[in-house]
């Protein structure tokens, strides 16, 4: 039996107060972002936010295995976005795929979302991207940095996320992960997890820069792509989102991520059950909007489940950043 695929916090770890708080502190973080976009006033990135950040779905469906732990991991993709699009796009793109990940796939918790774009989303674009990747980087662009600044980036970042995690469960009085059974487990396993998502990344960007190595400078800078010829790229990704998401996904790793691993490693089950009123429901609103629960038609172990949502989630995640884009360039040139 294959084992369905989890990837993000669930509502069990969280109290309602830290579930509402960290999801105003993301939504701070997106009004930031979305007015940093509309002060330059450049709908030339849309196009590759679209197609990269249903890239980046695809590949969080990936699980792979870290050998001798009996755990996985997945990217988050922060580093990986921000490094090809820049920091205010990258942060919308991701926050659109966990927005979607949640609501049409059941993964992770509703009122866990604000942590989870706290978490995979403002840490890395927020803190690791621009006090870590950047200086690295600016004005010493080159193959050998983008590596070191990829790595580097990844895996602080998602150290950093992985403390939050353990922080949130703290905050929220989640008795069954003591505080330090818990950061003993999850900061090794996600430094693992880190070094591999690390030099994926690096071996992504390194193409883009072959390709185009202006886009990065330009992402780097906060620049339009209006002067960059992109087409061949945003076809590469096209094509890539679609190996992946309809026939890669199917060789995910079954191990539970480093999470679920994490609290398997204390409580003996990889879940902690949601409970209480406001959990319940949020629980029922998501299994009504969830057409494809745990990437798979409802009650199937089938493949062609996995395909199907690894396709679908592509197509619905570059549609809806195409469009929410296509709407705000407009709306701006109208004022």
């Amino acid at each position: 039996m294959k084992t369905p695929i989890f990837m993000h916090m669930a509502d069990g770890l969280i109290s309602v107060p830290i579930g509402l708080l960290f999801l105003m502190i993301s939504f701070v973080a997106i009004g930031v972002s979305i007015k940093k976009i509309n002060e330059t006033h450049d709908e030339s990135k849309i196009p590759m936010m679209a197609v990269m950040g249903a890239f980046v779905f695809v590949m969080q469906m990936i699980n792979f295995t870290i050998p001798g732990t009996g755990s996985s991991g997945h990217i988050g993709g922060g580093i990986l976005l921000c490094l090809v699009l820049g920091q205010y796009p990258a942060f919308l793109s991701l926050c659109s795929v966990l927005i979607i990940q949640c609501l049409f796939f059941g993964d992770g918790g509703l009122l866990a979302l604000g942590c989870n774009m706290f978490n995979m989303g403002v840490i890395p674009c927020f803190l690791a991207y621009p006090f870590i990747v950047k200086p690295l980087l600016k004005n010493k662009l080159n193959s050998k940095n983008i590596v070191i600044a990829s790595i580097l980036g990844v895996v602080i970042g998602l150290e950093l996320g992985a403390f939050c995690v353990v922080l949130e469960t703290l905050m929220s009085q989640i008795t069954e992960l003591p505080f330090i059974a818990f950061v003993s487990l999850m900061l090794p396993i996600h430094l693992a997890i880190g070094l591999v998502e690390g030099l994926i990344t690096a071996a992504v960007v390194s193409y883009v820069y072959k390709e185009s190595s202006s886009m990065i400078d330009h992402a780097l800078m906060n620049q339009s792509f209006a002067k960059i010829n992109y087409k061949k790229l945003f076809s590469v990704f096209i094509v890539l989102t679609i190996f992946v998401g309809g026939g890669l996904s199917l060789y995910a790793s079954s191990h539970p991520d480093g999470l679920e691993w994490s609290i398997g490693g204390i409580t003996g089950d990889s879940e902690i059950e949601a409970k209480g009123e406001v959990k319940e429901a949020l629980s029922k609103v998501q299994e009504t909007t969830a057409f494809l629960p745990d990437y798979n038609f409802s009650r199937s172990e089938s493949n062609l489940g996995v395909s199907t949502s690894g396709i679908v989630g592509g197509a619905i995640t570059l549609i809806a950043i195409g469009t929410i884009g296509y709407i705000a360039s407009k709306k701006n040139k109208n004022e």
